[in-house]
């Protein structure tokens, strides 16, 4: 690999969610700031939405890590679970110990004892599911029903939901009006700006060990941004392949050709992008030449419409 090649002590764009490697931009402490909000204010629903990579997850896992004392995390990473399964699933996590032939509706009661005692014992209780949109309808109106847990001053469960958005059109509809209206914070993560993109690429590269002179230049992590559309896990693969070409080469910077043989290699990279930044280029060269031959001319003295009578 290439980590001793750059000097780095880890690999710095992986797949993996690390909160080692979670980076104050706009979007993510906004985020943040809302689900934090939210939870002191013991709202029942709250919902994270955002395209395919831009970070939910890492997120997701930044707030179970840095929950405030008191709060009790109830986490599930894969909700695409039937109501029975998903009942069973909150159960584990209050580490409940049932009987294996208990009805659900004994099984509800159960849970909702347990949250009683925790809620006595001064504990706040946070369901957090990741992928949320792959949550069967008939689950969806079961967690809603978990919402009805509550005692005279506050809610024995808070919710909160990570999924793309397609998570958001199906709330939209009409049999979801009462789940809908009980979402009371919500955020929407976008992609990441050009600027953020460069400092994102830069953070990540400082946390893995690099020092000194910086792999990526500025140009370089505009073609990124431009090609990944600022969504951090094409950021993450861009970044790794064009580390891994110039590692190839055996170059010690990462040079626009390995950047533009990452992005062809990368199926969900926008070439319309990269091509965008290249035309660009190119009219800005063509506009810098045609400036110094005119100039070049205009100094030189010669008249330009009478060169051009001369030639008609």
């Amino acid at each position: 690999m290439y980590l001793k090649h750059f000097g780095l002590s880890q690999t710095p764009f992986s797949l993996t969610p690390n909160t080692g490697f979670f980076f104050g931009l706009s979007p993510h402490v906004e985020a943040l700031q809302v689900l934090q909000m939210a939870l002191q204010t013991g709202e029942g629903f709250i919902k994270v939405t955002g395209e395919v990579g831009t970070g939910k997850t890492l997120i997701c896992r930044k707030l179970i890590n840095e929950l405030p004392t008191g709060f009790h995390c109830a986490y599930l990473p894969n909700p695409y679970l039937s109501p029975a399964e998903l009942r069973w699933a909150v159960a584990n996590e209050l580490g409940l110990k049932y009987a294996a032939d208990m009805d659900q509706q004994q099984l509800t009661g159960l849970i909702q004892q347990q949250l009683l005692a925790l809620s006595a014992h001064g504990h706040s209780i946070v369901l957090v599911l990741d992928e949320a949109q792959a949550l069967p309808d008939d689950s969806l109106e079961a967690l809603r029903l978990f919402t009805n847990l509550e005692t005279e001053s506050r809610k024995l469960l808070q919710v909160v939901l990570f999924g793309q958005p397609e998570l958001d059109d199906r709330l939209k509809r009409q049999e979801f009006r009462q789940l809908r209206q009980r979402i009371t914070f919500s955020y929407n993560l976008r992609p990441l700006t050009w600027d953020e993109v460069d400092a994102y690429i830069r953070h990540r590269l400082a946390i893995a060990g690099r020092a000194g002179e910086p792999l990526f230049n500025a140009k370089l992590t505009r073609k990124i941004a431009y090609a990944s559309r600022g969504i951090p896990r094409l950021i993450n693969i861009l970044a790794h392949k064009s580390l891994l070409l110039s590692f190839g080469e055996g170059a010690t910077k990462v040079q626009a050709s390995h950047v533009r043989g990452a992005i062809l290699d990368t199926e969900d990279a926008s070439r319309d992008g990269f091509k965008a930044w290249k035309w660009r280029t190119y009219f800005a060269l063509a506009f810098v030449v045609l400036s110094a031959l005119i100039f070049a001319i205009t100094v030189s003295g010669v008249d330009l419409l009478q060169l051009w009578g001369n030639r008609v």
